[in-house]
C-alpha cells in the first residue's frame, strides 16, 4: 500500500525508517519531511495543517494510510476531516479525533478526564483572567515549587516550575492577564508539585485494545546536569530500568486500562498513540508509584528516536491493527538491547540560532543511526542545518554505558560551525545504579 507520513522532525524520520522496512509499504511519502527522510521515501512540500491539500494528494496518489507525527494537525481535527469526507473516510488515519486530541490540546480537559476516571495525578485547579486573584490565593496554599501550565498548545514552552511564591504569582498574571502564551494561556492549570523521577510510557491503541511500547526517559534542559533553558529534548534512553515489571503493572492497571476504558465510556474515537508523561513517586511502602504529569496524543521527540529502533515488529502491521480494531491479534516484538540517543543542536538553541551551516561527517557514521531533525539540502546539494535541533544519533547496545559511549563517539564525528550536544545523557540513571 501507499502510505503518507505527516511531519518533518527526528520523530518522523525514525517512524519513516520503520515504515520503509515493511513489505506492506509500496510507496512512502513524507510531508514535508527533511533531508534524512528522502532515504526512506519521497518528501512532499505540504503544510501539516493544510487538510484540503493533503486530502487531494491522498486521492491523487492512491494513499491507503496516513500516519500523523505532530500534535497540531491532530488537535486541529485531521482525523475528523478524513472521516467526514465520503471519498476519504476509508483511508486509515493513525491518530485520534479532535475530541481525543484534547488530552494534549487542553490541560484542563486532561485533568478533568483523569479525575473522572480515577487516574493518579497531582491535585490541581484551573483559573482564567477573571479568576486571577483566586488563582494567586490558591498558589499561597501550596508548597514550593509551584507548577503553572498553559491550558493549550504552547510549543512545549507552556509549563513553568517556579520556586518563589512572589514570582509564581507574577508569572500567573503574565500568563492570564498579559497573554504570555497567547490563547494557549487564556486558562492556566495550577497543580501540586510531584517529587520523583520522570519517564515516558507510550501506548498504541485501536480504541479498545492496546500495546504498551518501551519506556523511555528524555532530557529537556539545554545544559549539562539538566540546567538552563527548556528545549524540545536533548536526548533519550530506552528502556528505563527502574520501570521494572512491578512498576509497569501499576502503569497498566492504574493508568493505561482506565484511560482506554474512559475513552470508550465517553464515546471518544481513538486510534493512535497515547504518550504518558509520568512521575515515579516513592510511596509510603518504599515502592515507586506512577502519576500522570501529562498526556500527549502522539509519540514524543526525541523518545521516538530511541523507542522505534527497538520495535522489531512490522509497524505497518501494527498500524493496520489499529485501524481495523484488531490490534489484539498483532504481535509486538521488542529488541532487548538498550537504545541511547544524543541530540545535536545549532549554536544558540533554544533561543536564536543560525541556519544554513554545512554539515560534515554524517556519511561516515557506523554502528549508530542518524535521524535528521532540522536539515535540508541547499542549492548545491550539500547537507545544511535548518532548525534548532539538527540531528539525533542513536545507538543500540547490550548496556546503557555502551550505547551512550558509542552515541557520543558518533556525535563527535559530526561537525558544523557551533554544533552542540550534551555529554551527560543517561548519566543520572547510571548514578543510581541503573544500567
Amino acid at each position: 500500500m501507499n502510505i503518507l507520513l505527516i511531519g518533518s522532525g527526528g520523530r518522523e524520520h525514525a517512524i519513516a525508517a520503520s515504515i520503509a522496512k515493511s513489505e506492506q509499504c509500496d510507496k512512502l511519502f513524507i510531508a514535508p519531511g527533511n533531508a534524512g527522510t528522502t532515504a526512506c521515501g519521497t518528501n512532499v512540500n505540504m503544510k501539516v495543517d493544510d487538510f484540503d491539500t493533503i486530502g487531494k494528494f491522498v486521492i491523487d496518489n492512491d494513499i491507503k494510510m496516513v500516519v500523523i507525527g505532530p500534535e497540531a494537525p491532530l488537535v486541529g481535527g485531521i482525523a475528523d476531516y478524513f472521516a467526514e469526507k465520503e471519498y476519504l473516510k476509508n483511508v486509515a488515519v493513525i491518530g485520534p479525533t479532535a475530541k481525543g486530541a484534547q488530552l494534549e490540546g487542553s490541560k484542563d480537559f486532561a485533568k478533568m478526564f483523569m479525575q473522572r476516571h480515577n487516574i493518579p495525578t497531582a491535585a490541581y485547579k484551573t483559573f482564567t483572567k477573571e479568576t486571577l486573584k483566586e488563582g494567586q490565593k490558591y498558589l499561597s496554599t501550596l508548597k514550593a515549587p509551584y507548577v503553572l501550565k498553559a491550558d493549550g498548545l504552547a510549543a512545549g514552552k507552556g509549563v513553568l516550575i517556579i520556586d518563589n511564591l512572589k514570582e509564581a504569582k507574577q508569572a500567573l498574571k503574565e500568563m492570564l492577564a498579559d497573554a504570555k502564551f497567547g490563547d494557549a494561556s487564556s486558562r492556566v492549570v495550577i497543580e501540586e508539585y510531584l517529587s520523583g523521577i520522570e519517564l515516558s510510557v507510550f501506548v498504541l491503541t485501536d480504541g479498545k485494545h492496546y500495546k504498551i511500547l518501551p519506556s523511555a526517559k528524555d532530557y529537556k534542559r539545554i545544559g549539562e546536569g539538566d540546567t538552563g533553558l527548556n528545549t524540545g529534548g536533548m536526548g533519550s534512553v530506552s528502556p528505563v530500568s527502574f520501570a521494572d515489571k512491578a512498576f509497569m503493572q501499576k502503569v497498566e492497571h492504574n493508568i493505561v486500562m482506565p484511560t482506554i476504558k474512559g475513552l470508550q465510556k465517553e464515546g471518544i474515537t481513538y486510534k493512535g498513540f497515547i504518550f504518558l508523561g509520568l512521575m515515579a513517586v516513592n510511596g509510603d511502602d518504599g515502592t515507586l508509584n506512577p502519576y500522570v504529569i501529562e498526556y500527549n496524543v502522539r509519540m514524543g521527540d526525541p523518545e521516538t528516536e530511541s523507542v522505534f529502533p527497538r520495535i522489531k515488529s512490522d509497524v505497518v502491521d501494527l498500524f493496520k491493527g489499529v485501524w481495523d480494531g484488531t490490534l489484539n491479534l498483532c504481535t509486538l516484538d521488542i529488541d532487548d538491547r538498550v537504545a541511547a540517543c544524543v541530540m545535536l543542536t545549532a549554536e544558540g538553541y533554544p533561543e536564536s540560532y543560525n541556519k544554513g551551516d554545512v554539515i560534515s561527517g554524517v556519511d561516515e557514521i557506523k554502528d549508530s543511526l542518524v535521524f535528521h531533525a532540522g536539515t535540508k539540502l541547499n542549492s548545491t546539494n550539500k547537507l545544511v542545518t535548518n532548525g534548532g535541533r539538527v540531528l539525533c544519533v542513536t545507538t543500540l547496545a547490550e548496556s546503557l554505558p555502551a550505547a551512550l559511549h558509542k552515541s557520543l563517539q558518533s556525535a563527535e564525528s559530526i561537525k558544523w560551525k557551533g554544533r552542540y550536544y550534551r555529554h551527560d545523557i543517561g548519566q543520572d540513571l547510571l548514578k543510581i545504579g541503573i544500567n
